[in-house]
């Protein structure tokens, strides 16, 4: 099967671009909402907690990772992929698509993320023209995360954090966190129409599709009876209503597991 790992709710945004462009395929989902979000841990324990979930993922069966929490792809993905098989992130196929959107690109992710500087180095790899503008919204993934992405308060700090990238005449932003599209509308408005949203789970749809075109030995070991299991490590109730309330997927109640 192919696994989904998120540091909470937001690798959603990821699972269902993948599940509108390849339902076919069994998937098994995993948000560490017990320990989320990761955006203000240290690497090390970034580090540590992804390892974790790989290791659970892959006894429980799964022959594919997707790393769907920007903040691990960032800062532990590339050590992990030294030492497990078959692991992938977003922050590759997002960093190739801005590369190619203009030599002005915005990003906003956790504290984490930015920090890492790997978004950076990615594109700058692919094309060293480009000027990236980073801003760290550490506030914002724990407010969408507890459902209080539509309030004015999240509307505020949102705005404070874009203030300085709207004089940047940015030709792209890049949403470096998966949490981040569930507030895409008010990107939209406070950035303009100008601006183009790179939305990361859409770009790994995308990416995961290609990357299975060209793998069919992959391919091949990937059961397609169109299932879906939820796992959780906080509480599953919580899950289940945030998935219900901002995906429109109905689910039975999340299993919840220990990582530890």
């Amino acid at each position: 099967m192919i696994a989904i790992f998120d540091s909470g709710y937001g690798g959603l945004t990821v699972l269902k671009p993948i599940l509108e462009l390849l339902p076919q395929y069994d998937y098994l989902y995993l948000g560490d909402n017990a320990r989320a979000p990761y955006g203000s841990h240290s690497a090390e324990t970034i580090y540590d907690f992804s390892e974790q979930a790989v290791r659970y993922l892959q006894n429980r069966g799964a022959t594919l990772i997707i790393f769907a929490c920007n903040t691990a792809s960032a800062s532990a993905l590339r050590k992990i992929q030294q030492n497990y098989e078959k692991v992938l992130g977003v922050l590759v196929p997002v960093a190739e698509a801005a590369a190619n959107a203009g030599n002005n690109i915005g990003l906003v992710g956790t504290k984490a993320t930015i920090d890492s500087k790997a978004y950076e180095e990615k594109i700058h790899e692919l094309n060293p023209k480009v000027k990236i503008h980073s801003q760290a919204c550490p506030q914002l993934a724990p407010l969408i995360e507890k459902g209080k992405h539509h309030n004015s308060e999240a509307l505020d700090i949102l705005q404070k954090y874009l203030e300085p990238l709207k004089s940047a005449n940015l030709d792209a932003l890049i949403l470096g966190c998966t949490h981040y599209p569930l507030m895409i509308n008010h990107f939209k408005q406070i950035m303009g129409k100008e601006v183009r949203i790179l939305n990361c789970g859409k770009i790994a749809a995308e990416s995961l599709r290609k990357y299975l075109s060209i793998h069919p030995e992959i391919d091949s070991q990937l059961p397609k009876t169109a299932s879906r299991k939820f796992l959780a490590t906080g509480q599953p109730e919580s899950m289940k209503k945030f998935i219900e309330k901002n995906f429109d997927i109905k689910l039975k109640m999340p299993e919840k597991i220990s990582l530890i």
